[in-house]
């Protein structure tokens, strides 16, 4: 178990939209992963966030949360 700061949402919108939300905030359906390279990629790999939106993750979704974590690792 970690503390909501040290991990990433992820939040499906009414509007079917993935997307990264640092602020922990937006509106909509969230899931979270630690801020951790090896735990994102086990997450894409087993294909987590799919099962937790239930739909495919673009791309461009996962880009996003691999540059949001470099970031914090860079830090």
């Amino acid at each position: 178990m970690k503390e909501k700061r040290q991990l990433l949402r992820i939040v499906k919108n009414n509007e079917g939209e993935i997307f990264v939300d640092p602020t922990g905030k937006k509106n909509g359906r969230g899931a979270y992963i630690c801020k951790d390279i090896n735990c994102f990629e086990k997450t894409r790999k087993s294909g987590a966030l799919n099962r937790e939106f239930s739909c495919e993750i673009p791309e461009n979704v996962y880009n996003e949360i691999s540059r949001q974590l470099e970031e914090y690792v860079g830090k």
